[in-house]
């Protein structure tokens, strides 16, 4: 499974009013690891950055005025996501401006969803904890990713930080990069491991009864609703079913 952790920041709020994405941040995963590909890059947006969104990046348009257009970086971008599932945060933001980005290119219209399925950690966080905040930042508090090097937004910051939080609400691990191995892993001896001897002939294998399945059913029914409908792989299927 391919999935891509996407982030923009842009020159204002409304891709309506013109504004444009000014860096996109892609970080790969595959089959729940890190695999150590990312796509970023900084655009020229051809029009000024809103006051508000330059506080919230630090983008200026000085610096943005040396970068390539959206157009220039399209097919590296397709190519990059193309047939991944895209893990956003407020996909809706997100997406209206990729689309918005697409529409402006000539050729056939191009979509975000034509090219990517995509998965909104946004309500499913609400989902997961109704009547809480549920920002990025809210949620690297209570999942306990650390963002404190987070000063200023930044796409492949926070697609990063993103990706944390989604292996974490989903109940992942969130240091999984291909072939890492850290000092004290290095350090620690391992005894050998005696293969066990496998008995000869057929594996039995016994399958539950039609009233153990019923009773297994039953009990997760029963859990669900002790817990207020907040089970994790009810809400991980609501998510999957609102697709």
């Amino acid at each position: 499974m391919r999935q891509i952790i996407l982030d923009t920041e842009t020159t204002g709020l409304e891709p309506e009013q013109g504004h444009r994405i000014i860096e996109i941040g892609c970080v790969e995963l595959i089959n729940r690891r890190k695999s150590g590909r990312s796509f970023h890059r900084y655009l020229r947006p051809d029009r000024e950055v809103d006051r508000g969104a330059q506080q919230v990046h630090g983008l200026t348009n000085e610096f943005l005025a040396q970068q390539p257009r959206f157009a220039d970086v399209v097919d590296e971008l397709i190519e990059f996501i193309s047939g991944a599932e895209l893990i956003i945060h407020n996909a809706a933001f997100d997406l209206a401006f990729l689309d918005a980005e697409f529409k402006r290119l000539p050729g056939p219209l191009r979509q975000a969803r034509s090219i990517c399925s995509v998965i909104d950690t946004l309500p499913m966080a609400r989902m997961m904890h109704p009547g809480q905040r549920n920002s990025l930042d809210a949620l690297c508090k209570r999942y306990g990713v650390d963002n404190s090097h987070r000063e200023l937004h930044g796409a492949l910051l926070d697609a990063q930080i993103l990706l944390d939080v989604y292996l974490a609400m989903t109940g992942g691990q969130t240091a999984l990069i291909l072939g890492e191995s850290t000092e004290s892993q290095r350090d620690v001896a391992f005894e050998p491991v005696a293969a066990i001897a496998r008995p000869r002939g057929l594996l039995r294998v016994l399958r539950a009864t039609t009233e153990e399945l019923v009773a297994h059913e039953r009990m997760l029914l029963d859990i669900d609703k002790s817990s207020g409908g907040k089970t994790v792989w009810k809400q991980l299927a609501l998510a999957v079913e609102s697709r």
